[in-house]
């Protein structure tokens, strides 16, 4: 049984999750429309992890007999200066959520909600996963600078992300 706290905290954090998806999507339709459609690709696979996310926070608070509010989602940027400008977005925006989580897994410990703690613990680890896809993504299109080519490459790169 989740306590009020914990409830309103997880479901803050699910919705957390459905406006990063979307705001992804926003980033996805960026890039297509500048042509790079590799990374379009890549910023789509994180859109849907995002709703994985999300409905993963949806199906543990009806398991544990919560109540799932869901709030509206705010329209998503759709422009931005370069994709450069995107993946800096991307990054900042999982250092965000990382530290959302790690501000309710510390409610979950100090109230010892142990059941809460072991669900956490998967998105504390997923959270690692996630700046380090979106850090090494920032570095490679700093590396590349203005080539034109190398950002080319890197897009068919992205591509292959599924």
């Amino acid at each position: 049984m989740l306590s009020s706290k914990i409830q309103d905290l997880l479901n803050a954090q699910l919705n957390r999750e459905y406006s990063s998806s979307y705001a992804y999507l926003g980033m996805a339709a960026y890039a297509e429309s500048v042509s790079l459609v590799g990374f379009a690709q890549w910023l789509r696979v994180q859109h849907r992890e995002e709703l994985e996310h999300a409905l993963k926070f949806y199906d543990y608070i009806n398991a544990q007999n919560g109540r799932v509010i869901l709030d509206a989602i705010a329209k998503p940027r759709s422009d931005y200066g370069s994709i450069v400008e995107v993946f800096q977005k991307v990054l900042e925006h999982e250092q965000a959520i990382t530290r959302s989580i790690h501000e309710l897994y510390a409610v979950a410990e100090a109230d010892k909600d142990y059941a809460t703690k072991t669900f956490l613990a998967w998105f504390v680890s997923e959270q690692v996963e996630e700046e380090g896809a979106a850090r090494l993504m920032v570095d490679k299109l700093a590396m590349i600078g203005d080539s034109k080519g190398s950002l080319l490459y890197l897009d068919k790169e992205a591509k292959k992300r599924d």
